[in-house]
């Protein structure tokens, strides 16, 4: 759950049911908007090329970019040619537009950032998904595949396979917004082509999903690099010292808890998911080293002491995942 959420959609407090008036519209409208899309009322674009789209239902991180890492690998083992559009959140730009190699994030938003830095893909940002989509078919016609962060309730931009990532704490009480923190409910699940577990299932939502292709994920990470490019180094460099965690993103208590299960000394400094982060953010504890998400360390790169350091991970997603993906993309394509 996102630092700046409401209290109360972890609990179905007062405040909460208060606000299910207002969940049961957004359900409403949620529900109208795709039925339009399943009857064709409304058209959803479909590119000459096949759509992957990365998402979930909840606000708040579940470990989207990491996947999203992972299935751009996935592709290219597999002789595809990625590219990747996003929402560009926090970003300034207007319409649909190529993020640069090195982009600014106050222009292009983090994500986007990060995943042009962490796959070397051609990436594209836009609100209008099909419009960002066509935006980088036309500037890398080599592209033959295009993955869609954080895409799944963006309907205009019709998709061939779907992904699901869920991190069961961030499902809150369970309500749509605004009561609670759904941006559909549980039974979206079981149109998806695959669900991405991070963290284990309850018996209840697994019981939901009705035998819907589940398989575990996990991040992993070995290595620290000082964010100038200087140095790396592993987890023994900071054993026996203190060292300040920093996250700006979804769950930074997982951050936290990783660090900590290295067996580092950590002192938590949890900051709102998208955090635009600033120098004085990070003017503490001089001396003491700093540890950044991948996520912040794009935004705090230019402005950092010689003393704060990144700490990458990757998506261990379990086997027979990427299979089933590879195998929809190749024979599940519709012909019109």
């Amino acid at each position: 759950m996102p630092r700046n959420a409401p209290a109360f959609w972890q609990t179905r407090s007062l405040a909460a049911v208060l606000l299910l008036p207002l969940s049961a519209l957004f359900l409403l409208l949620a529900a109208a908007r795709r039925q339009l899309f399943k009857l064709r009322i409304r058209r959803a674009v479909r590119l000459a090329v096949p759509v992957v789209v990365v998402g979930n239902i909840a606000v708040g991180g579940s470990g989207k970019t990491p996947v999203v890492e992972w299935l751009v690998a996935r592709l290219r083992d597999a002789g595809f040619t990625p590219g990747i559009v996003s929402r560009g959140y926090g970003g300034k730009v207007a319409g649909a537009v190529i993020v640069p190699p090195h982009g600014d994030v106050r222009l292009f938003g983090d994500e986007p950032v990060l995943l042009a830095r962490l796959t070397a893909c051609p990436v594209a940002v836009g609100a209008d998904r099909p419009a960002a989509a066509l935006k980088l078919l036309q500037a890398h016609p080599e592209c033959d595949v295009i993955v869609a962060d954080d895409g799944l309730q963006h309907y205009p931009l019709a998709r061939d396979v779907e992904i699901a990532v869920v991190d069961e704490r961030t499902l809150g009480n369970r309500w749509l917004l605004p009561a609670g923190p759904l941006r559909e409910r549980p039974g979206r699940l079981r149109d998806v082509d695959i669900v991405v577990a991070h963290g284990a299932l309850s018996p209840a939502l697994s019981s939901l999903l009705d035998g819907r292709p589940v398989y575990a994920m996990h991040l992993e990470g070995a290595e620290f690099r000082r964010l100038d490019g200087s140095a790396c180094c592993n987890a023994e460099t900071f054993r026996g010292r203190r060292v300040h965690g920093i996250a700006g993103i979804g769950r930074p208590e997982r951050f936290f808890a990783q660090l900590a299960g290295m067996g580092l000394d950590v002192v938590p400094h949890p900051f709102p998911d998208h955090h635009p982060f600033t120098a004085a953010d990070l003017d503490f504890a001089s001396g003491e080293p700093k540890i950044l998400t991948s996520k912040d360390a794009v935004k705090c790169a230019s402005f950092a002491s010689a003393d704060t350091w990144e700490f990458p991970v990757k998506a261990h997603i379990a086997a027979g995942a990427a299979e089933r993906i590879l195998e929809k993309l190749t024979h599940g394509r519709p012909t019109a």
